[in-house]
């Protein structure tokens, strides 16, 4: 089962909240951008960190996940709310879009 949880950061880098955003099945789920942003903004939130599994047990990010991280870092840049990362999990193995230079 997918899902996706964000981390909502303040100022000084401590996690103001952990939510999951969506659940899905075995092949996706949803991650709607106005949601997730919609909270960041009630929480005064300062950054977001995402975060997402891949029950594959591939950590490597598909398209939709490059295409979604990008839509997501030109709405925090607008919003200044950056994104600082996105971290796929897959088993004992994981992704970091910031580590791989996607962010």
């Amino acid at each position: 089962m997918r899902s996706f949880a964000f981390c909502f950061k303040k100022r000084s880098n401590e996690v103001l909240a952990e939510l999951r955003i969506s659940k899905g099945g075995l092949t996706g789920t949803v991650a709607d951008p106005k949601i997730i942003f919609s909270i960041a903004l009630a929480l005064g939130a300062a950054a977001l960190v995402l975060l997402h599994n891949h029950p594959s047990g591939n950590p490597k990010p598909s398209q939709s996940d490059i295409n979604l991280t990008k839509n997501l870092v030109e709405a925090g840049k607008f919003l200044d709310l950056p994104v600082l990362d996105h971290i796929i999990i897959a088993g004992k193995s994981f992704s970091s879009f910031t580590d791989s230079g996607l962010i």
